[in-house]
């Protein structure tokens, strides 16, 4: 395979990984290897350019599925609750991922410094999170965060900042340009769906109405809901559930609470509304995922590289 695809999926193997998700020297960039397909893991998707370098994955995304494989790539522009699986691993042709995380901000300042003019191909708002081809320069730009390894800590600070700008510059200007415009213009916004966002991010364990997020964006209801769900690919109370429920098995996996305790500090009042939700969404009781999970671990944490 001699590609620049090849080169990089040949350095990324040469390192010893663990099984999981590995962070490297560069505070941004880490690595995830999976020698079995995994199981169906809900999760959020948070702000990141996650390249997949042998095997593949699929996303499921609102009510689509999405399947990505060697040399595609996944931008989540926002944190949205998503599910993913590796399929297809083996031990002898393990997953290999790799993963930048991302900021608006970052966005903004390559934008401003570099003068590039893309702008959104409508006002209207589209999902958070796309599914794109790499090429060889991005390729590139991969093997040189990869070859900083090992270099002095003052080296890998000052060219892993500049690499990542220039990633940020080719995606930009690439093909889905428009969409990391969309992530700056909502973040810009003093009013808008991304203040509901964070909003219902700053909330979700306490009950609240769509009127209450409305007024925090200043927006109208039926304008909320068009935008959030267009952006989101859920409404405002699915998006709020998904975050509880997540938090809720968080606290459970690591030991700090009981289903019970993990329910109210989430903001559940029912424990039997609880255990239905969370049965619906990770596919067992409560007690039972969380005895499944220590049995025969799966990713505790949804890896969107």
């Amino acid at each position: 395979m001699h590609t620049k695809l090849g080169q990089l999926l040949k350095m990324t193997a040469a390192f010893n990984l663990a099984e999981g998700r590995t962070e490297t020297s560069v505070p941004f960039f880490s690595i995830v290897r999976r020698s079995q397909p995994t199981a169906i893991v809900p999760g959020v998707l948070t702000p990141s350019f996650c390249l997949i370098l042998q095997g593949a994955k699929k996303l499921h995304l609102g009510q689509d599925t999405i399947y990505y494989g060697p040399g595609d790539y996944l931008v989540s522009l926002i944190d949205i609750p998503a599910s993913g699986q590796v399929v297809g691993a083996t031990p002898q042709s393990p997953y290999f991922g790799l993963r930048v995380d991302i900021t608006a901000d970052e966005i903004a300042s390559v934008m401003t410094d570099s003068g590039i003019g893309v702008k959104p191909l409508d006002r209207n708002l589209g999902p958070g999170a796309y599914v794109g081809k790499s090429d060889d320069h991005l390729h590139l730009l991969f093997i040189r965060l990869l070859e900083l390894h090992g270099k002095p800590e003052v080296e890998i600070r000052f060219l892993s900042s500049l690499i990542k700008r220039e990633m940020i510059f080719r995606l930009l200007t690439g093909d889905h340009g428009h969409l990391f415009v969309q992530r700056v213009f909502m973040d810009q916004q003093n009013e808008g769906i991304n203040r509901a966002i964070e909003w219902i991010k700053e909330n979700y364990n306490r009950t609240f109405t769509i009127e209450e997020v409305a007024r925090s964006s200043k927006m109208s209801v039926s304008g909320l809901h068009h935008k959030f769900k267009a952006v989101t690919t859920m409404a405002p109370q699915q998006y709020q559930k998904q975050l509880r429920l997540q938090e809720a098995r968080r606290l459970m996996l690591n030991g700090s609470a009981n289903a019970t305790a993990a329910a109210l500090e989430v903001g559940y009042e029912s424990p039997a509304q609880f255990n239905r939700e969370y049965r619906r969404l990770f596919g067992l009781p409560p007690l039972q995922d969380i005895k499944a999970f220590h049995r025969k671990p799966i990713p505790e944490v949804f890896e969107s590289s």
